[in-house]
């Protein structure tokens, strides 16, 4: 459908008058709006709506579905290719198993408790998340950095000796899975979004380097202090260098050097990648039959804890909150069984996806091996060096330092690589959880300075298309003199208003009239507004707009909007800014909201010399109708971008009507 507008003459266009009335037809979309019954109903309706959806969209559910709402599991379960999957998910459950039962007991001992619940906390949380959880590559249990937060806050408030500690550790994993579970529950895992990458990456690359000094003391012989921070680890090191003992410190060399060999063979040649997940039992099994045969006094072994609790004890499609449900009930039921926090791990998770795993099986058998593990393997780990531990932990730690990611931000986006430095710093000498607040905060800041300061460009149209572009993207674009051509790359609200509102005035002062078009005048006619990206306007912006209109009307200059979206154009007419501006000056287009304006700049700038109608009535009928159609084909060819024209012949408007 088109529809045709004409000029108005530059009094008409003083005295406020919107609507054209002379000479030079135009074509142009017209833009549909909503009326305004139909805006306030939608509004007082679309909660109505959004609920009936979601009633009709329960109902509909069958049992089928239901049941995998509450267990995810199901999924692949009724999907499993049993000739195919099993032997890859019994093998792949075995490897990270391996893989698992020493790191266990490693970041037990970095959380300040017993080994022993190290291998608690590897065990049930990896049968209830192959139930609740939908991702089915996860390995879930103990990790480094939750090991290190909890070792951290709850050192604070009772010595890891007392028995208190161990129950604080247990009431905490209970704590965090309650809170997981509200999170997924009431779909609050978008929030994690906020944490940006450059956050993520300076955090863990500072806790890695806090966990490897934590681990100095089982290397060295002597007691360290313990601290998230980096200059109280390097004080406590440096003043008890009197107690160094090298036998420690050989064998756990020897045992991080035979570890970080077996990963990078593991990663780098496929053939080999079972080195990666036999690496830590290695040194398990290494640094055990050594104090075993030769018994060195001065290396301290695991020798109470386990045997002593255990004896007490006697015992696809992924969906981020449901991933936060899954993990939130593990979590719970570990509590129930002795275990502290425990997460996904990204080392244990990448050998499980490197070995095949096709579905949740592989964390049963993980969590079978580990079972195992506690029933007959708990005398071995009577002779297992502290040492050997600490290597594993390094190890694991040594791939968390993401310097490479610092090289990458710094030649990408220097602010980014501003953010990791900030949380790496402060969580490096003020503590991970000043780290951790410092680090997301100054995120937040950023993304609030960026939605206060949105991008906005001038643009302007390419040569032989009816294209408008980013002129300081491309400089070839020109724009047109009376005119400017502005495009909000953010929605309009509060925040970033007044920002908006003082770029469109310096739009409108500074212009660059090198590359311009059209009649010559002196001054800005018309801004046009392209809202194409701006996906919600609030009614602060609603309020600032009508002022806008208000300031360039008593300046003679006049606003025209162009290809709004639904819900923005429903927002400015029930605001009434549309009958403020004027319906006629809303466009589907750029390009027709700037032929429209050309109208009126041209008819602003002076009156046209008259025609000599003689020269047109010598023509033959013939002659005029083989102009007319020359004339046609040019401005179709310019419509559609299919003629390459210099820009300096180009018409200014399309002189076919509808």
């Amino acid at each position: 459908m088109e529809i045709t507008y004409a000029s108005p003459s530059s009094t008409d266009f003083a005295d406020g008058s919107s609507m054209p009335t002379s000479t030079r037809p135009v074509r142009i979309i017209p833009l549909q709006h909503p009326s305004t019954t139909s805006s306030s109903s939608s509004a007082s309706s679309s909660t109505w709506a959004a609920l009936s959806r979601w009633k009709s969209k329960v109902q509909s559910m069958t049992w089928v579905e239901w049941l995998e709402v509450f267990l995810p599991c199901t999924r692949w379960i009724r999907t499993y290719k049993w000739r195919e999957y099993l032997q890859v998910d019994l093998m792949a459950g075995i490897t990270v198993g391996v893989m698992l039962v020493p790191q266990s007991m490693s970041y037990a001992k970095l959380a300040g408790l017993e080994p022993i619940y190290g291998l608690y906390s590897g065990f049930v949380p990896l049968f209830v998340y192959a139930i609740f959880g939908s991702s089915r590559q996860l390995a879930v249990g103990p990790v480094a950095l939750v090991s290190l937060l909890v070792s951290n806050v709850l050192s604070g408030i009772v010595d890891s000796s007392d028995e208190l500690y161990t129950e604080l550790a247990i009431l905490l994993a209970f704590m965090v899975g309650v809170m997981e579970c509200l999170l997924g529950l009431f779909r609050l895992g978008w929030i994690i979004r906020f944490i940006s990458h450059s956050v993520i990456s300076g955090f863990t690359t500072a806790s890695a380097i806090v966990i490897a000094l934590s681990q100095a003391k089982y290397f060295l012989g002597y007691n360290v202090a313990r601290s998230s921070k980096i200059v109280p680890l390097i004080k406590s090191i440096i003043s008890g260098a009197d107690g160094f003992s090298w036998p420690p410190f050989v064998m756990g060399s020897v045992i991080l050097a035979i570890l970080l060999i077996m990963k990078h063979l593991g990663k780098t040649r496929k053939y080999l990648r079972f080195l990666r997940a036999a690496g830590p039992l290695t040194a398990v099994l290494s640094g055990t039959i050594f104090v075993k045969i030769f018994n060195p006094s001065s290396i301290s072994l695991e020798s109470v804890g386990i045997a002593k609790a255990l004896a007490a004890k006697n015992g696809y499609e992924l969906d981020s909150n449901q991933e936060l449900f899954g993990l939130g009930v593990a979590n719970i039921f570990g509590s129930f069984f002795s275990a502290y926090p425990t997460t996904g791990s990204f080392s244990r998770s990448a050998v499980n996806h490197e070995s095949g795993a096709k579905s949740g099986l592989s964390g049963l058998v993980m969590g079978v091996l580990m079972g195992c593990a506690l029933l007959f393997m708990t005398p071995l780990f009577e002779y297992i060096p502290q040492c050997a531990l600490a290597a594993i932990v390094i190890s694991a730690v040594i791939g968390l330092v993401d310097y490479e990611e610092a090289i990458f931000l710094w030649g990408v986006d220097k602010k980014d690589f501003l953010l990791w430095t900030i949380t790496s710093t402060t969580t490096l000498f003020l503590g991970i959880e000043i780290g951790v607040l410092v680090g997301v905060g100054v995120s937040l800041a950023f993304v609030i300075h960026e939605s206060a300061n949105p991008h906005i460009a001038v643009l302007g149209r390419l040569p032989g298309t009816t294209v408008y572009r980013n002129t300081q993207q491309y400089p070839e674009a020109y724009t047109y003199n009376g005119i400017v051509i502005v495009r909000i790359d953010a929605p309009i609200y509060f925040a970033n208003i007044s920002y908006i509102k003082d770029r469109l005035r310096e739009y409108e002062v500074e212009v660059d009239r090198s590359t311009s078009r059209g009649p010559e005048v002196e001054r800005i006619y018309f801004v046009i507004i392209e809202m194409a990206p701006v996906t919600y306007i609030d009614s602060s912006a609603v309020q600032a707009l009508k002022d806008l209109h208000q300031e360039y009307k008593l300046r003679d200059i006049r606003i025209a909007i162009s290809n709004p979206n639904r819900e923005v154009l429903m927002t400015l007419s029930r605001a009434g800014v549309v009958d403020l501006i004027g319906k006629e000056w809303y466009f589907v287009r750029v390009h027709d909201a700037v032929q429209v304006c050309l109208q009126h700049v041209q008819s602003l700038k002076e009156t046209p010399k008259a025609a000599d109608p003689s020269s047109e009535e010598r023509l033959s009928p013939f002659q005029r109708l083989i102009k007319q159609r020359a004339e046609d084909s040019s401005v179709a060819e310019l419509e559609s971008g299919s003629k390459d024209i210099d820009p300096q012949l180009e018409p200014l408007l399309s002189r076919k009507s509808s």
